[in-house]
């Protein structure tokens, strides 16, 4: 893989890993706030959803090594 490709890669991942810390915060002050409990669900979903992502694209930067 080219490096400007990689370093691409790279820079979406560290866009979601702060999209993600940024749910992290926001799921836990609406459960300190009592936030409904269907809206907090949705905020887990949409969280998890990034993470996938994240997975996805860091096994395309890291390929897997046949020993």
């Amino acid at each position: 893989m080219p490096d400007q490709d990689q370093a691409e890669l790279r820079l979406s991942v560290a866009r979601l890993r702060q999209e993600h810390e940024d749910y992290d915060v926001a799921i836990n002050a609406m459960i300190q706030t009592g936030c409904d409990a269907l809206r907090i669900q949705r905020m887990k979903k949409k969280k998890l959803v990034i993470k996938d992502k994240i997975t996805k694209i860091e096994d395309l930067i890291i390929p897997d090594i046949i020993a």
